[in-house]
């Protein structure tokens, strides 16, 4: 009888002093259970406003869910009694060794996560970076897949496009198209000009506002060169591009102006 009124003296003792103890933990792990929800659909609500892309929202709201999850545990524990010290410092440890071991992988999510938060390109642009150039076809947590014009596929790490330097050749509507003609020293200048004036305004897709640039740009070794700049839509630019430079030089040809080409003359001297 002694003995169990020894037991019971203790289970008493033990409801006395940990009782309370526990009924706090487990309200609030309630309690902090709802604020993570709550929290997690607020932060899901912002999320939607924002645009953030579709494809990383679930990723980074489990994200953080499971991080405040962490945190409230631990709290939990810390309530009971439990010494948490080690334990942290434990968790720290590994996650430092995984951090360093997965260094370049954690890089690369990272930039992942910025190109699909800022948005320097969307899937669709034509993009050149890391020494590629291709059309964005699908932005993933760690890479970005390009296709280059000749239907080649790219692997780019994200890791490099979040900070190093990208030029995107879709984000204007229009686009400005350089060429650099060249005519033979001795030839009319102001004949050159008019033909490629013709040839210009012929082409319903170049603006005539801002009125196209013909001016003399250098006078080189072998060639007058005529620097010639239009603006057209960003959709047209290679077909303007290329199909002026034939009707360049068809033109020229039909009309008498030279296009000269790099030569060398060579004076041999006799010596008796």
């Amino acid at each position: 009888m002694e003995e169990v009124n020894n037991v019971s003296g203790v289970i008493v003792d033990i409801a006395m002093e940990y009782g309370p103890k526990l009924i706090g933990a487990i309200i609030t792990l309630i309690i902090g259970l709802w604020v993570i929800k709550r929290v997690s659909n607020f932060i899901k609500k912002g999320f939607e406003k924002r645009g953030i892309d579709p494809s990383l929202r679930p990723f980074l709201i489990s994200l953080i869910s499971t991080l405040l999850k962490i945190f409230l545990i631990v709290s939990v524990l810390s309530m009971l009694g439990i010494e948490m010290t080690s334990f942290v410092a434990i968790i720290g440890a590994a996650g430092l060794a995984v951090g360093m071991a997965l260094s370049g992988t954690l890089q690369n999510f990272a930039g992942g996560v910025i190109i699909l938060i800022l948005k320097p390109f969307k899937i669709g642009d034509f993009i050149e970076a890391q020494g590629y150039a291709g059309t964005v076809n699908s932005i993933q947590i760690f890479n970005t897949i390009l296709k280059s014009p000749d239907n080649v596929t790219i692997i780019v790490p994200n890791g490099g496009l979040s900070t190093g330097a990208v030029k995107n050749y879709s984000t204007e509507e229009t686009r400005r198209v350089d060429w650099s003609f060249g005519i033979g020293y001795g030839d009319d200048v102001e004949k050159a000009r008019t033909i490629l004036k013709t040839i210009l305004a012929a082409d319903d897709r170049i603006f005539k506002d801002p009125v196209p640039f013909i001016q003399v740009s250098e006078l080189a070794d072998s060639s007058v060169n005529l620097a010639t700049r239009v603006w057209c839509k960003g959709a047209d630019y290679w077909g303007i591009k290329m199909e002026t430079n034939e009707k360049v030089y068809n033109e020229f040809n039909k009309q008498g102006i030279n296009i000269p080409y790099p030569q060398m003359d060579v004076h041999v001297h006799k010596e008796n």
